[in-house]
């Protein structure tokens, strides 16, 4: 295997490794002995980290710096350039927060999945060719759908079983549009694909990733399996799965229409569930879909500064979404349940959960200072320049929903809505704090510090995200958002019900696809039991009646003959024969041996 090329004096290590090789060695550990080997957790991230960060300060330019030779293909494992980065970079940075948040769980079962999973990210984000791509594609769904498997429940177990065939459908298309790729080509080449160029095996490959970027209306999957997954795989899973999406989705269909417009409906709609839900991690799932959805509207916009920004929405994305989820899975861990219903109070109780979560609720929103303002202005700001007004317009229509349901509904139902909680609290580890103010950390870190996050990004341009404009509008947007909930309040309260949007369609399709299936098999059915009712039985009746006659007439008459033969005929004579004397039985059996002797000896 190729691929030891040396950068900046340090050799290539791919970052994918680390986490196969943990997954490999806790497959011999025990749960009991957790306490000795969860420190092990932390080695491949931090290696990650500076394998990644290593590849940073490189040389400029596409690099290939790993490559295998097997089956006749050429694999390539290591495509280092700035767009891969920039996801590895952050990739790497939330791999080593969600299991410092995760160092009390002693499952060691959680944590192999979340390694095979994390592993499969960095795969697809340096895989150059759509073999390879495909392979770690698959190592995610499997991955994630243990991490939903092993919270142990019901409505869990349900819920990964619907999120595995979503993700079988979704690589199936990747697969066969692959395939037909190759076909044409000639080639496994992983290559951007031009809007006007494109082929319908393209298309076919664009529904496999649109599948995990939980595009409208291919998206139920995400809102009904991360609520169910156990609380620290809903932080690894915020993180990957829809990110990486948008990575290959950057990688090969910037400029297509269709995610502009598909990218926008993501934004409305995601906000408007996530407005009427009453479930903390359903809430926030939602706004996954919806946050996502800037990104591939920026993608389809596909300028130099849409790019960027989704490049940097995802950057940002990734780190508060993960702290809202730790949040969340923080209540789900202490108070036992998520719903709002259940919760309020908590405030005075859990104060520093209330503080982290608040940091994460005011970076989604966009408010100034934090880094979901400086990624998400520069995207519709990019949508704008490149006037594409309606669409800049829905992004920020979007941003209203998103501080509503997040940054002001969520926190106020949980934390303040009642002015004293009775529920029951479990102390919190002190690990599941630490991963939390790491995130809050960031977050502030980069929205003061914009530079550190724009150095990264793929493509030149110059956004300046503090100007005067951006911050005033910013400003109204939250401010007026957050005084329509305050005269709303207690007209919108949370109501304990689920709501289904696209999986109602899913539903009436499995019920009619039993239907179709059931139906004509009852018809077939019974028109067997009215051939079977008129014709077979009759004929197994009067089957039954000639053998029972063979039977009367042959067997027992040859059977009763018999024994009425040895009953009449010798039956006498061999009652006569035993008489009970040992010398009668004597002499017969040495006459009948004298007669063979005598047979034999004439006949020899």
């Amino acid at each position: 295997m190729a691929g030891l090329d040396q950068i900046a004096g340090i050799h290539f290590l791919h970052p994918s490794i680390g986490f196969l090789a943990l997954a490999l060695v806790m497959a011999f550990l025990s749960n009991e002995r957790y306490m000795t080997w969860r420190w092990l957790l932390l080695a491949p991230p931090v290696l990650a980290i500076f394998s990644v960060m290593s590849l940073t300060f490189g040389p400029d330019g596409p690099r290939e710096l790993a490559t295998l030779h097997y089956l006749g293909q050429t694999l390539s494992l290591g495509r280092v350039d700035a767009l891969s980065l920039v996801f590895a970079n952050v990739f790497a940075i939330q791999a080593l927060i969600g299991f410092i948040y995760a160092l009390h769980v002693a499952d060691r079962g959680q944590h192999m999945a979340a390694c095979l999973y994390i592993a499969g990210g960095f795969g697809c984000v340096f895989a150059g060719d759509y073999i390879t791509l495909f392979i770690f594609w698959e190592l995610m769904s499997i991955g994630s759908v243990f991490l939903i498997w092993l919270r142990r429940t019901q409505a869990a177990t349900a819920a990964g079983f619907r999120y595995f065939l979503f993700h079988i459908f979704g690589g199936l298309f990747v697969l066969a549009g692959l395939l037909l790729r190759h076909a044409d080509l000639g080639t496994f080449a992983f290559t951007a694909v031009s809007p006007e160029a494109a082929r319908y095996y393209d298309y076919i490959i664009l529904i496999g990733f649109l599948v995990n970027a939980a595009c409208v209306p291919l998206h139920a999957w995400l809102p009904d399996a991360y609520p169910e997954a156990t609380v620290t795989g809903a932080v690894f899973m915020s993180a990957f799965t829809t990110k990486t999406a948008v990575y290959v989705l950057a990688r090969g269909y910037a400029g297509f229409e269709v995610l502009a417009i598909g990218g926008l409906v993501m934004c409305l709609y995601g906000v408007f569930y996530a407005t009427i839900e009453n479930n903390a991690r359903r809430i926030l799932s939602y706004h996954i879909v919806s946050q996502v959805g800037y990104m591939v509207c920026g993608i389809g916009i596909g300028t130099a500064m849409t790019l960027d920004g989704a490049c940097a929405h995802a950057y940002a994305h990734i780190l508060y979404k993960g702290l809202l989820f730790m949040g969340a899975g923080c209540l789900l861990y202490s108070a036992g349940t998520a719903k709002l219903t259940e919760l309020g109070g908590l405030a005075s109780r859990l104060p520093l959960v209330m503080i982290c979560y608040m940091v994460g609720a005011v970076s989604i929103s966009g408010m100034p200072l934090f880094n979901g303002f400086v990624s998400k202005t520069m995207t519709i700001t990019g949508a704008a320049e490149a006037h594409r007004t309606w669409l800049a317009l829905g992004m920020e229509l979007a941003a209203v929903g998103t501080f509503l349901s997040v940054g002001i509904k969520l926190p106020y139902f949980a934390f303040w809505s009642k002015p004293t909680s009775t529920v029951e609290l479990k102390p919190i580890p002190w690990n599941m704090y630490a991963g939390m103010i790491i995130s809050s950390l960031l977050c502030l870190g980069i929205g003061i510090f914009p530079q550190t996050l724009y150095g990264l990004l793929p493509f030149p341009t110059d956004y300046v995200p503090y100007t005067p404009w951006h911050v005033l509008q910013a400003c109204l947007i939250l401010g007026f958002t957050g005084l329509g909930f305050y005269l709303m309040r207690k007209i919108i309260p949370p109501h304990a019900s689920r709501n289904l949007d696209f999986d109602m369609l899913y539903r009436l399709i499995g019920r009619g696809f039993v239907k179709l299936v059931s139906v004509p098999a009852a018809a077939i059915d019974n028109i067997w039991t009215d051939v079977y009712e008129k014709v077979g039985l009759k004929a197994l009746i009067e089957a039954g009646f000639g053998t029972s006659i063979f039977d009367v007439k042959v067997i027992d008459g040859v059977l009763d003959g018999s024994a009425r033969g040895v009953r009449e005929v010798g039956g006498a004579g061999v009652a006569r024969s035993q008489t009970g004397r040992l010398q009668d039985y004597l002499a017969a059996a040495v006459s009948i041996g004298l007669a063979i002797f005598a047979a034999v000896w004439f006949l020899g």
